[in-house]
């Protein structure tokens, strides 16, 4: 005897062996027994949820008669009368199955519409099932309306569509219209356990909780993956067998991954992806197990009593949730996302791997980074020289932390003094002032964050980079390290440049926002620090975009037109509406 499939094998007899579709079954079972039947059902959903099943039970529950010959319309078809046993096998001359993919012109429709006129031969009713029904076409539709509408009172018509978008209005309205939806993974992996302890197949659980996620809510994927994995594992469902079919990567090398990525450790971060891909397990399935990691980390860091201890997976997973902010929980998950879509256009999706990794390290938070104060030198070497000795002095207010010494620069040559020098520069020469000094003498002052502080540099590098963006020489990233710095010194040669985010201090920026500058006339070599900044062209524009929004509002509200309209008539100014004109 021929091998039967197990998604053929194992298709629902009755209405109580459909798993996953209670709103879909107590609502047709209810009809059946209530005998409140319509004349048109339309069943929508994904591939393998059981659309087609659910059309045959219906069909076998119309036309039913019972072990005795004497039944009638039921919900639970005895599954041995005649009608029964020819719906079961497909051979039922009442029931009849129309594929719309490959019959889907109008002269199909009408050869189906034919048999309409003629009363069942063995059952109770005719039974009209269009399978893929969005697949047909606009004549098609047409054709078939007025019977849809008013069919015989013997004929019942059961649609099913895996795109319910493309289905008419007008073929929507005249049915009953049934979501079928997409099995959850315990559903599935508690169905194969049942089906694979019929079939006798030894099955770890953790075998069917990975052909549970790869069937992504479908039965018949999943018993079709099952069928797979019981053919490569010589009989029985090992995890690791299963994992190797799959492709799947195993989830202590997404923790490690994980653990990596909250200690910023990169070196370790590369190591584990060669090593994956030494493994041949697939970059998709690295990040898919990543999401999933980083959902059940935010559930927990969201709902700490959500964590189960007892599991050593779960409990992984609540020590990895406390590594990390919940910010940066949500960030990782939104970027392992968008990975995924992002493999296909890589020449090699390891590479493509590799790089949504490092650009999670990348935009990861600087919590464990180390800070700007130890990894920068206190003074810059071109102002070494202008700088007379001082000792290293917290600021008044200042935050507790480390005191870094200030470097004492070798004292510098004499210079001549030329005419009309003043203590020993030349006349006119512009000095550059240690802006860092100045800030941390003031930092009690500090402003508030985004509030605009102008300053004299702000005015000349606010024209500088206007002219740069008004001529489009920098754009993209460039564009908005200019836009977003502020120049907080000016030396011959030298001009030093602040950022509030680390990810605008790229050297390639920099170098191209350089050569920019050179071109337009400021020959001058940049240096790139992150702090706090008051005053940067963004800011600038913002303040005077803000400027010209309340000019236009305040124009709005003195007009005299607008003051009778609020007084007299109770007008009011939708907000958001003002825009300024220029």
């Amino acid at each position: 005897m021929s091998y039967v499939v197990l998604a053929r094998k194992y298709r629902p007899k009755t209405f109580t062996e459909m798993v996953g579709q209670g709103h879909v079954v107590q609502a047709l079972s209810n009809a059946l027994t209530q005998q409140r039947l319509h004349h048109a059902y339309l069943f929508t959903g994904t591939r393998g949820v059981g659309k087609t099943t659910v059309s045959r039970l219906l069909a076998k529950s119309l036309n039913c008669q019972g072990p005795d010959g004497q039944g009638g319309i039921t919900a639970t078809p005895c599954g041995v009368c005649q009608a029964c046993v020819d719906i079961d096998s497909g051979r039922f001359v009442d029931y009849t199955e129309l594929d719309a993919a490959s019959n889907r012109g109008v002269d199909e429709v009408q050869s189906l519409l034919e048999q309409a006129v003629y009363k069942p031969v063995q059952g109770r009713f005719k039974v009209f099932m269009i399978d893929e029904v969005h697949m047909l076409t606009g004549h098609a539709f047409n054709a078939m309306l007025k019977t849809l509408e008013e069919p015989p009172e013997y004929l019942k018509f059961v649609l099913a569509t895996t795109d319910p978008q493309k289905v008419p209005v007008t073929v929507l309205s005249r049915c009953l219209q049934f979501n079928l939806r997409p099995m959850a993974p315990e559903t599935v992996q508690e169905h194969l356990a049942h089906v694979l302890e019929a079939e006798g197949v030894q099955a770890e659980p953790q075998a069917l909780r990975l052909l549970s996620r790869a069937a992504r809510g479908s039965m018949r994927d999943g018993l079709s993956l099952a069928d797979q994995a019981i053919a490569y594992g010589g009989g029985k469902l090992e995890e690791a067998a299963v994992r190797q079919m799959l492709g799947s990567v195993d989830t202590s090398h997404v923790f490690r991954l994980v653990d990596a990525l909250a200690q910023s450790d990169g070196k370790a971060v590369v190591e584990i992806s060669e090593e994956l891909r030494l493994h041949g397990f697939s970059a998709a399935s690295t990040l898919e197990e990543m999401s999933a990691v980083l959902q059940r980390m935010a559930v927990i860091q969201a709902v700490p009593s959500a964590a189960d201890m007892t599991d050593s997976e779960s409990a992984e997973i609540a020590r990895l949730a406390g590594l990390l902010p919940a910010d940066e929980t949500q960030l990782l998950y939104s970027m392992c996302l968008h990975g995924r879509a992002e493999l296909g256009l890589a020449p090699d999706e390891y590479a493509a791997l590799t790089m949504v990794l490092l650009r999670l390290l990348a935009f990861k938070g600087p919590a464990q980074k180390k800070t700007l104060n130890e990894t920068r030198t206190p003074v810059r070497a071109p102002l070494q020289a202008s700088l007379p000795a001082r000792t290293a002095v917290p600021a008044v207010g200042a935050p507790p932390g480390r005191v870094l010494p200030v470097v004492e620069p070798a004292p510098p040559k004499a210079p001549q003094r030329p005419p009309g020098a003043v203590d020993g520069r030349p006349a006119g020469e512009v000095v550059g002032v240690p802006v860092r000094v100045q800030l941390e003498s003031a930092r009690d002052r500090l402003p508030a964050a985004g509030q605009l502080v102008p300053t004299e540099e702000g005015d000349f590098w606010h024209a500088t980079v206007s002219g740069l963006v008004e001529r489009e020489v920098v754009t993209a990233l460039v564009r908005e390290l200019a836009l977003q710095s502020q120049l907080v010194d000016r030396d011959e040669g030298y001009w030093m440049l602040r950022v509030e985010r680390e990810s605008l201090n790229q050297p390639a920026s920099r170098e191209r926002l350089q050569n920019a500058l050179q071109a337009a006339g400021h020959p001058v070599k940049l240096s790139v620090e992150v702090g706090t900044i008051t005053d940067s062209p963004a800011r600038r524009n913002a303040a005077a975009a803000a400027e010209r929004q309340r000019a236009a509002e305040e124009a709005i509200l003195a007009d005299p037109f607008v003051q009778d309209m609020m007084r007299d008539f109770g007008a009011k100014i939708v907000p958001g509406s003002i825009k300024p004109t220029n």
